[in-house]
């Protein structure tokens, strides 16, 4: 019997999970004093990147949690996700990570940035998404020496990537403000600077 797409779905997730948690365990060592974080800034989905209006993130919310409650009841099987939606929880994730990167990384953490937008440009699940960041990672190679440097290359590539959709670009001098620091009791989700990692 073959798995539903649903299914398929979650597997492939969790695949891709897996190898982005191999790498964040380098830039994010856990330990079992972590709390969860909540993050400070960014509210849901939809608020990525967005210049909608508060009305189309709210019916976008709403919209998303009945989904989710016909998919728990059985009533849906299957529940795609949308080119834009990966992209939007794409950018939250990488925003995410370069707001909380060290000011002073070491070569590792430098490395292991390096290394995840290489892995990202090879195993994003939409092919022709993929192939764009490539190239424009190759015109603009990824800049990780301090957290300022690594957020505002992201938000350059970012806009990079919106000027070719015909979006609007976002001011990075206001990067921080928009994607800040997580919001975790006693620095929990600060980067550790380690240098030498378990296996």
């Amino acid at each position: 019997m073959s798995d539903s797409p649903l299914e398929v779905l979650r597997k492939a997730c969790e695949s891709l999970g897996h190898c982005f948690s191999s790498h964040f365990s380098r830039i994010f060592p856990s330990s079992p004093e972590q709390q969860p974080c909540k993050a400070s800034v960014v509210t849901g989905w939809s608020s990525v990147f967005s210049f909608s209006s508060s009305k189309r993130r709210i019916l976008d919310d709403a919209n998303r949690l009945q989904l989710n409650e016909n998919i728990l009841e059985g009533k849906i099987t299957s529940a795609p996700i949308t080119k834009e939606e990966l992209g939007r929880a794409t950018w939250i994730l990488l925003h995410t990570v370069a707001a909380q990167f060290p000011d002073h990384p070491t070569r590792q953490q430098r490395q292991d940035a390096k290394e995840l937008m290489s892995i990202l440009s090879r195993l994003y699940p939409c092919k022709e998404c993929a192939d764009h960041f490539k190239e424009v990672l190759k015109a603009n190679p990824v800049q990780a020496g301090s957290q300022d440097e690594f957020s505002q290359w992201l938000c350059h590539v970012h806009n990079v990537v919106n000027r070719s959709l015909g979006k609007r670009i976002f001011p990075c001098h206001r990067v921080n403000a928009r994607w800040g620091k997580l919001d975790c009791p006693d620095h929990s989700c600060d980067v550790q600077g380690k240098t030498i990692y378990p296996v």
